[in-house]
């Protein structure tokens, strides 16, 4: 049986997505980068570090940090009693968790149609945006995982 290589990304027309809510915002980031979707598992806290870190979980025997989406994209706290999903992210040799809402499909959408991110869109989530995709039900956020771990971590010093 022949396996059809995927194309190299300048020759691609369309991009797979995994998608996902966090509130009533629809967001996806690249099913290249995507480990594995999970149910939420306790967290760690990490001391002194920014608030966008939901604190550090054993991802059998991997120990991951957890980043609190709704936190990063300047979004209200979540109830605690709806439970969560974490989409295991890896980033060269890093894996990060980003904490959501709930986990949406896979979605292949055309490169021709990515929107750019609107201007009036607040600084702290344009800079973790790539563009915007509108479909009949709704809008996804396209995310870029790299940009979502924080870089600043002075925060809580």
């Amino acid at each position: 049986m022949m396996i059809a290589a995927t194309p190299p990304r300048e020759q691609r027309t369309s991009q797979l997505y995994c998608t996902f809510w966090v509130g009533d915002q629809h967001y996806g980031i690249e099913v290249e980068n995507v480990r594995e979707v999970r149910k939420s598992q306790r967290t760690t806290p990490v001391p002194t570090s920014t608030s966008v870190i939901g604190g550090l979980i054993n991802l059998r025997g991997d120990i991951v940090t957890a980043i609190d989406l709704r936190r990063r994209l300047d979004l209200p706290p979540a109830n605690e009693d709806v439970p969560s999903m974490s989409v295991v992210v890896s980033l060269g040799d890093e894996v990060i968790s980003l904490v959501v809402d709930a986990v949406g499909d896979v979605v292949d959408l055309p490169l021709s149609e990515l929107q750019p991110v609107p201007a009036t869109v607040p600084v702290a989530v344009r800079e973790v945006m790539t563009g915007v995709y509108r479909l009949p039900q709704g809008l996804v956020q396209v995310l870029d995982a790299s940009q979502l771990v924080p870089i600043d971590n002075t925060e809580g010093a």
